[in-house]
């Protein structure tokens, strides 16, 4: 039950526009043969993230702005949770597998290319 009613909190908690379009643009940016592709996914992505992975961006970023006492989450919540909830729904192609680029490189040159 504590856990269920911290859950609802964090939904409960409201984000600035700039702070969900934001994330919305980060996961974009990952989706190659998109519009919304960056350079390092049109080069060296198979597969980028969905819809869902924007949500938990932003959910995560409600959770990492109240356990930091912060009423709201701020863009910089989104680029610190791009790790861990990008890494498992990005597929690399088989260039970045032959140059050794690994999954945490290209997240970091995505944050890199999507500015706030």
């Amino acid at each position: 039950p504590e856990v269920l009613a911290c859950q609802d909190i964090v939904r409960r908690v409201p984000v600035a526009e700039n702070v969900t379009s934001y994330a919305v643009r980060l996961v974009r940016a990952t989706r190659a043969g998109t519009p919304d592709e960056s350079r390092t996914a049109a080069e060296f992505l198979a597969w980028g993230a969905g819809p869902r992975a924007a949500q938990f961006l932003v959910r995560g970023a409600k959770a990492r702005a109240l356990l930091d006492g912060r009423p709201t989450p701020a863009i910089e919540d989104v680029r610190r949770l791009a790790h861990p909830v990008l890494r498992h729904r990005l597929v690399a192609n088989f260039h970045a597998e032959a140059e050794g680029v690994t999954k945490d490189a290209l997240i970091d040159r995505i944050l890199e290319e999507v500015r706030a």
